[in-house]
């Protein structure tokens, strides 16, 4: 068996790891790699300084969520992806695990000590004319770090670096204010083959779907992914604007499960690979 390389991964490593996620058709652009290894302590696996494979750990607060675990198809079956994962649990030191299962990498998981405790639904497709009454305002700079506040309730996770490196992408945002205080908002930024929206911070599912909608509405005819939590109660209505599920993926835990506070929670996420 070839002797691997395993180390830190770089920024200058960021255009061969895109190409492992080409490789298997996921949607990320460049821009979106690079975000991530801008937040997140990255690592990539080696052959005669070839990219072969690659992981993330994004620490926020007393949790890190791991993603973009990738191993070339041809490298498969050689415990490349279990050294990278172990690499990636490393760097997590005393913070508790998370991440987000596609079917495939579960049952590695799973033997690694991780525990299911919910589901992610990946939605998207070519949205058309979405009427929309204007439901939020439209927030600034001066909203960031309500915005950052927010989103960190309502995942129970330090979402301080990862808003910041957000909202350097931002194509617009709109929140709701309630007794005169940011209380909601949503994102849409660009991402992938199109826009993604998310993350959306609400109290409920009625005022996350008006500023979805309101988000929609500026953008007819766009392509726009989101992911939502299953069960949150957005279902039917992005169903009713042409957002169909066409994948879902298995939230898991080496431990405590972060909790929301403040009467807000997560209607849809960063990406998956953070949350």
């Amino acid at each position: 068996m070839t002797d691997y390389q395993y180390r830190a991964m770089t920024a200058a490593d960021v255009p061969a790891a895109h190409a492992l996620s080409v490789a298997l058709k996921w949607p990320h652009r460049a821009q979106d790699w690079a975000m991530l290894q801008s937040v997140a302590d990255g690592f990539v696996a080696l052959d005669q300084g070839r990219v072969i494979g690659s992981a993330f750990a994004c620490h926020q607060g007393g949790w890190s969520t791991i993603g973009l675990v990738i191993v070339s198809d041809e490298y498969q079956g050689h415990g490349i992806g279990r050294r990278l994962m172990d690499l990636a649990l490393d760097s997590v030191g005393p913070r508790t695990a998370l991440l987000n299962a596609t079917v495939a990498g579960a049952p590695l998981y799973r033997k690694m000590g991780f525990v299911e405790f919910g589901q992610i639904q990946q939605r998207q497709g070519t949205v058309g004319v979405v009427a929309a009454a204007s439901a939020g305002r439209t927030l600034n700079a001066d909203d960031h770090p309500r915005m950052s506040y927010l989103a960190s309730a309502a995942t129970g996770l330090d979402r301080g670096a990862v808003m910041h490196a957000v909202f350097a992408d931002i194509e617009q945002a709109v929140g709701l204010d309630v007794d005169g205080q940011l209380q909601a908002f949503a994102i849409i930024r660009p991402f992938g083959r199109g826009r993604c929206i998310g993350p959306v911070v609400a109290q409920n599912a009625a005022q996350a779907q008006a500023l979805i909608a309101q988000l929609l509405a500026s953008v007819p005819d766009a392509f726009v992914r989101i992911d939502i939590p299953v069960g949150c109660g957005l279902e039917g209505y992005l169903d009713s604007v042409g957002l169909p599920g066409i994948d879902t993926v298995t939230c898991m835990s080496r431990g405590e499960i972060p909790q929301a506070c403040e009467g807000v929670q997560a209607f849809a996420l960063v990406t998956q690979a953070i949350g």
